[in-house]
């Protein structure tokens, strides 16, 4: 008789809790069509893995089939890998190479990842000993791993803190896709905050050079060089995005190219999603350090977009053309969420202004600026804590 009940006296309150923030993530997916590819799996993710004995985490001393999902594809960096190859694929860089100076966004939307690196590492400093979950902010490979929450990069976040914070990789990665589909939710208000009507209604003028195919296909060949040249760490990220827009751009492998783009990315992104759903678990996630976690990934994805905004005003005191400084904002790494939410926010202030090329140009600047700082993340930190 007892083992009838065993389901309803396994419930406990916080399992009901997160069940219902499973449930929020699933309605904000289909009521308000935020991401649904990424919100719905981990939403139903986060209820699946929360309901009495988690028999699909682990049942009987067996691992169930998320706890492998997680096992073979998060901690080996597999899946991440595979969506870099999937967004690789999607990325034109042609704007980008319209607009070089495009490229300068996609760094200056990187400042929140090391603003907030400094302010995690003073937050375990002083509340260390309140909190002691709290006490593993003084490390600087956990403070990283949550800077880079600001990326506004799922895949880089996964892994770096795969490496860095394994403990904390699940609301790391959490809070990183949630971030990413409420682009049309956070930006808005910062954009706002900064700028004047005025500035957001800036029209600016597309240039229609033609691109050279040769430089297209030459482009992933040689950041990958550099890339492992100045920064071995980052191979990984760099190498798997370029190898995508390679198979874009090189014109004889179509078939491969609009697999990566639309089954590849499909399959991964569906597995992911659940797959980070299940880290949620109540144990684990409903403690100071995870909630201080998703509150410090939204200032440093708010830190990002005021960063990208800051410097395209900055830019615009010392130039004749001057640029719409919404554009700075698409420099996150949130392609290409972030640059539709720019066009929609420009033709609110003026239906005549089309600044939908340049925001491209600076998002897919910043699907590479945020891979870059990921390595070197990787790269500095190591070397950075055997210093200290």
């Amino acid at each position: 008789m007892q083992s009838l009940f065993i389901g309803f006296t396994s419930l406990t309150w916080q399992s009901v809790v997160m069940m219902i923030i499973g449930g929020v993530l699933i309605a904000l997916a289909i009521v308000k069509e935020f991401e649904p590819m990424l919100l719905l799996p981990i939403g139903f993710g986060t209820i699946l893995v929360n309901l009495p004995l988690s028999a699909v985490w682990a049942y009987e001393g067996d691992p169930g089939f998320l706890q492998l999902l997680f096992n073979s594809g998060i901690q080996t960096e597999l899946f991440p890998l595979l969506i870099f190859i999937a967004v690789g694929a999607m990325c034109d860089f042609g704007p980008m190479f319209k607009n070089p100076v495009m490229m300068f966004f996609g760094a200056a939307a990187q400042f929140g990842i090391f603003a907030t690196i400094l302010i995690v590492i003073f937050l375990g400093n002083t509340l260390g000993g309140i909190f002691p979950s709290m006490a593993d902010f003084r490390d600087l490979r956990v403070a990283s791993s949550i800077g880079i929450i600001g990326a506004a990069d799922g895949p880089t976040s996964i892994f770096v803190a795969a490496r860095f914070a394994k403990d904390y990789l699940g609301p790391i990665s959490v809070a990183a896709y949630s971030y990413m589909s409420l682009v049309p939710l956070i930006q808005p208000p910062v954009i706002r905050l900064l700028t004047t009507k005025k500035e957001r209604s800036i029209h600016m003028v597309s240039h229609d050079t033609d691109i050279p195919k040769s430089l297209k296909i030459c482009f992933p060949i040689v950041v990958t060089i550099v890339a492992g040249v100045v920064a071995p760490a980052s191979v990984p990220l760099i190498g798997s995005l370029m190898f995508g827009n390679l198979l874009r751009e090189c014109g004889v492998l179509e078939r491969l190219s609009q697999s990566a783009q639309n089954e590849l990315a499909s399959l991964v992104t569906m597995l992911l999603g659940i797959t980070i759903g299940s880290s949620m678990r109540a144990e684990h996630f409903l403690t100071p350090a995870t909630i201080m976690i998703l509150v410090l990934g939204l200032v440093a994805f708010i830190f990002d977009t005021a960063g990208g905004v800051l410097f395209a005003k900055l830019l615009n005191l010392f130039r004749k053309e001057k640029i719409n400084p919404m554009i700075g904002a698409a420099g996150i790494s949130a392609f290409p969420m972030s640059a539709r939410v720019i066009q929609k926010m420009a033709t609110e202030e003026d239906p005549h202004c089309f600044v939908i090329m340049h925001s491209v140009s600076a998002n897919v600047s910043g699907q590479i600026g945020s891979v870059i700082a990921g390595g070197i993340v990787l790269a500095l930190v190591p070397v950075l804590v055997g210093i200290i």
